[in-house]
């Protein structure tokens, strides 16, 4: 580790919180109906687009109806995509003149992108022409991502009414979010990459003789409109295989800031919007302080993991510290022009939001590394999360923290005023539970499966990890990958996109189950009994929460892979399995690892049969009692109420 590395990583840090705070205040103005700065411009858009829909933006709906409608654009967008693929071969803007999707692939392509996952088990500029790419997949960024933000709007607005039955206009809420944040930016940034060096047009590939006289053929295309969105979407799918790791995606260092910018702003500034909205900015500021600190943990953990390099060469006496004429450290997978700190930085960023773009191929990382951004999908994207997806997520967390305080302490448990309730902490425990079945589940089909034990390219646990890897980031609605997993084959591509189904739909029902029954609520006014939940003592015990929510699931993956059987037939996991004939080792955020054989965590003879116990010790629960414990003594000689009512 270097300095420079750590002034990287705490300027990055220090540009989100700048931003956070205007942003934020101009989401609040959007989608509370105020005039921004440019309205002038696109207001008289925005009311053209309500008259050709047919929707009066005033008339607001119930949480059934916006959900209903959410679920209806989302089946159309599905349907339009899915189409779009299977007649890509007859259809213009197709110079390579590219063949249709097969039903699979296309299946699986059309749940990603329009669960704002971008999962992709293909070669981009292999396997999708440019009218799929732009008319597909580039206008399911925005409007995938405008409605995960609509969808915070409405749950923020259930904690900011009182006594209402609805929670906004879904349609509205995605025009106005489209119109006035992502195309606006999308313009001026997408300038900016072009200028920088990323490709923007409609030509065919060009065919170059390199200096030893093998013939290349290299891609461009409309890049740089697909690649700003992809980052300030948080979506995640790139043009080209390698992603923000190839030079026309992502040039240089400045490039590389400004998309690791992007891919934050939005997250961040929805925490201000929230605290704006509910009338209290402290409160924003609270869930900020907690995302910025698992964010933090993070970064520094995986540069810690990789500054020091491999251990395995140290018997090579391979030189892997960092001097003037190299950047040290495990350079494998990694980008010469960016190095380990900013390499390590973006691992981080893009699993902490649900992007899922790469500008390191994960698959490289050292284990500790490469465990977390693992650990970053499984708390549910939550660090800043995807754009809308990180808020609702983390505010879900926050429902069940002060439930759980409450019930430590005998008080009825109350956030922002509303009384917390048995339905809103039935359906937040609904929803954060979602995840965890479907990743367990799914992984646990793949490893007793032989369509699924055919996927991974690594023998021993890393096959696993990359099994489990795939359908944590698909029901997290991530899309980055341990690229080495096949994921191109009919198995994989129904299970994946199951897993996106059901790890972005099944969780937004019940979030907005909740968000209408809030709304419905009175807001009652603070006490000497309310707990504040814009302090340390309520950022400590959401950490706390967050963390054993994921070390259960945690634990139980871990002991799912102690009782994973020793080798019995070719197909298991102990053996690399090669990709099936015809079938790409897909993009899924890299390429192909390598051989097999050179893997070092294949089992060694006599492990095979080996079991042992892993003891994990829930300092996460004693970290909760603790704060509960702390609480309680703060309100020792007050008199026991109920929420916001009198004295007894």
């Amino acid at each position: 580790m270097t300095i420079n590395g750590w002034i990287q990583i705490a300027l990055f840090s220090a540009i989100i919180v700048a931003l956070t705070k205007p942003l934020g205040g101009y989401l609040a103005r959007i989608f509370t109906g105020e005039r921004t700065f440019l309205s002038p411009m696109l207001g008289w858009l925005e009311r053209g687009i309500y008259r050709l829909s047919g929707v009066n933006p005033n008339e607001e709906q119930n949480w059934l109806t916006y959900a209903m409608a959410m679920l209806a654009f989302s089946a159309a967008g599905f349907i339009v995509l899915y189409a779009i693929q299977r007649l890509q071969g007859v259809l213009p803007f197709n110079p390579q003149h590219l063949a249709a999707a097969s039903p699979d692939l296309a299946f699986n392509t059309a749940i990603s992108f329009v669960s704002n996952t971008n999962w992709q088990s293909y070669v981009p500029e292999t396997t999708m022409s440019y009218l799929t790419q732009m008319m597909g997949l580039t206008m399911h960024n925005f409007v995938s991502a405008a409605t995960g933000v609509a969808l915070a709007v409405a749950l923020v607005r259930g904690f900011a009414r009182r006594s209402a039955k609805t929670v906004g206009n879904f349609w509205a809420d995605l025009v106005r979010c489209t119109l006035y944040v992502l195309l606006p930016i999308s313009v001026v940034v997408g300038l900016f990459f072009v200028w920088q060096g990323m490709p923007q047009n409609l030509h065919a590939y060009v065919d170059a003789t390199t200096l030893e006289g093998a013939k290349q053929t290299i891609a461009q295309g409309p890049v740089a409109s697909q690649e700003v969105i992809k980052m300030l979407g948080t979506n995640g799918g790139g043009f080209f295989n390698a992603n923000s790791a190839h030079p026309y995606e992502n040039p240089n260092a400045l490039t590389n800031l400004v998309e690791m910018i992007l891919i934050f702003s939005i997250g961040a500034a929805l925490t201000n919007m929230f605290g704006r909205m509910v009338g209290d900015e402290r409160q924003g500021w609270a869930i900020f302080a907690v995302m910025g600190f698992l964010f933090l943990a993070g970064a520094g953990a995986i540069y810690a993991a990789e500054a020091p390099g491999n251990p395995a060469f140290a018997s090579m006496h391979i030189d892997q510290t960092a001097s003037a004429l190299q950047a040290g450290g495990n350079m494998e997978g990694k980008e010469v022009r960016f190095g380990i700190a900013n390499s390590s930085l973006f691992a981080n960023v893009t699993t902490d939001a649900s992007c899922g773009a790469v500008n390191t191929m994960h698959d490289s990382l050292m284990p500790l590394a490469g465990m977390i951004p693992i650990v970053n999908m499984m708390l549910g994207e939550i660090i800043f999360g995807g754009v809308g997806s990180g808020l609702y997520g983390m505010l879900l967390f926050a429902i069940l923290a002060v439930f759980i305080a409450g019930l430590m302490v005998g008080r009825t448990p109350e956030y922002l005023g509303k009384k917390i309730e048995a339905r809103e902490v039935k359906m937040a425990m609904l929803a954060i539970l979602i995840l965890p079945l479907s990743i367990l589940g799914f992984t646990a089909l793949a490893v007793v499966l032989k369509d699924g034990l055919a996927g991974p390219l690594n023998a021993g646990p890393h096959g696993y990890s990359e099994i489990l890897y795939a359908y944590t980031s698909t029901t997290a609605n991530n899309g980055s990958a341990f690229a080495g997993l096949t994921a191109n084959t009919p198995f994989y591509n129904s299970t994946l996109g199951f897993a996106m189904l059901i790890g972005r739909f099944l969780m937004i029902i019940p979030m907005l189950a909740t968000a209408g029954s809030l709304a419905g609520k009175k807001i009652v006014p603070p006490s000497e009994g309310t707990f504040p939940t814009h302090g340390g003592l309520f950022v400590g015990l959401l950490i706390g929460v967050i963390l054993q929510n994921h070390e259960q699931d945690t634990q139980q993956s871990v002991h799912r892979r102690q009782r994973h059987s020793p080798p019995r037939h070719p197909g298991s996991l102990h053996q690399a399995q090669p990709p099936r004939d015809g079938a790409q080792s897909g993009d899924v955020r890299g390429g192909d690892r390598g051989n097999a054989d050179h893997d070092p965590l294949h089992p060694r003879s006599g492990h095979a049969h080996r079991r042992s116990s892993v003891l994990v010790p829930d300092q996460s629960v004693a970290l909760v009692h603790r704060l509960v414990c702390q609480f309680r003594r703060s309100c020792r000689g007050r008199p026991r109420q109920g929420a916001g009512g009198k004295p007894a």
